[in-house]
């Protein structure tokens, strides 16, 4: 069956919150300071309720299978908004699928008319970070804004 990308429901809230700390483990990355112990991780549908936020969901046979999207985060520089939350399932890998939600992401950033995008990441996620490069994120040497992240520490920045 075919993978359906789709904007974020009410209806997601429980099943992503588990898909982000399933992966957040099998990398061994759950931990304070991250999207693992962030409350606003159990009610992501409210949280991309907030003007000029967008969140996609990658859906196969009617389970979540990946999500990726994009949030003004407090203290960017104007026009910048923050990459967050990308996972996808480990039965999900390798077929494109966080490819096209981060490219729907950056879609949504341009509509919104941000000139910039930011994410943050861990070392650990090698695949991500190799294909945040491979579509023109550069490395910085220090984070951007306040997303009270503080244990990421890979920073990287597009230009769009």
């Amino acid at each position: 069956m075919a993978i359906i990308y789709r904007e974020i429901q009410e209806k997601d809230n429980f099943k992503l919150a588990e898909l982000i700390r399933t992966i957040l483990r099998e990398f061994k990355i759950d931990k304070p300071g991250t999207v693992y112990t962030d409350p606003t991780t159990d009610h992501l549908s409210t949280v991309f309720e907030t003007s000029a936020s967008a969140y996609w969901i990658a859906e196969e046979d009617g389970e979540i299978i990946g999500g990726c999207g994009i949030y003004p985060t407090e203290g960017l520089p104007e026009g910048c908004v923050e990459l967050v939350k990308l996972y996808t399932a480990a039965e999900a890998r390798g077929k494109g699928v966080g490819k096209t939600l981060m490219q729907k992401s950056i879609e949504s950033a341009q509509h919104f008319g941000y000139n910039e995008v930011y994410l943050e990441s861990f070392p650990e996620l090698t695949t991500a970070i190799s294909m945040y490069e491979k579509a023109n994120f550069k490395r910085l040497s220090a984070a951007l804004g306040n997303s009270g992240h503080f244990a990421c520490n890979v920073w990287m920045l597009l230009v769009l």
